[in-house]
């Protein structure tokens, strides 16, 4: 995959829709629920701000939750891509304290 994002912005590599409950129910494709946890694949450089630069508080590798209408879903070489602002991503999950 080759994209740069500008500015604030981040692109995670998105995590599939659960197809199955935990009961081992299979759920359609139209009851599926979009996931909003993915894996950081590039960041931008940050954003100046009034003059204050906007450091990029994620890294490449990093599980993020982000929130659930945020960002531009793309589709690159068969695999589901979205690009978000920083303020869009909520949380580190698994990270250190």
């Amino acid at each position: 995959m080759n994209i740069k994002p500008l500015y604030d912005r981040v692109v995670l590599a998105a995590e599939d829709a659960k197809s199955k409950t935990a009961s081992g129910i299979m759920l359609p494709e139209m009851a599926q629920e979009k996931s909003q946890v993915g894996t950081v694949v590039a960041v931008g450089t940050g954003i100046d701000l009034d003059g204050n630069k906007s450091e990029i508080q994620v890294k490449l590798g990093d599980k993020v939750l982000y929130s659930k209408f945020a960002g531009v879903e793309i589709k690159i070489e068969d695999k589901n891509y979205i690009v978000v602002r920083q303020t869009d991503i909520l949380a580190i999950l698994g990270g250190e304290s």
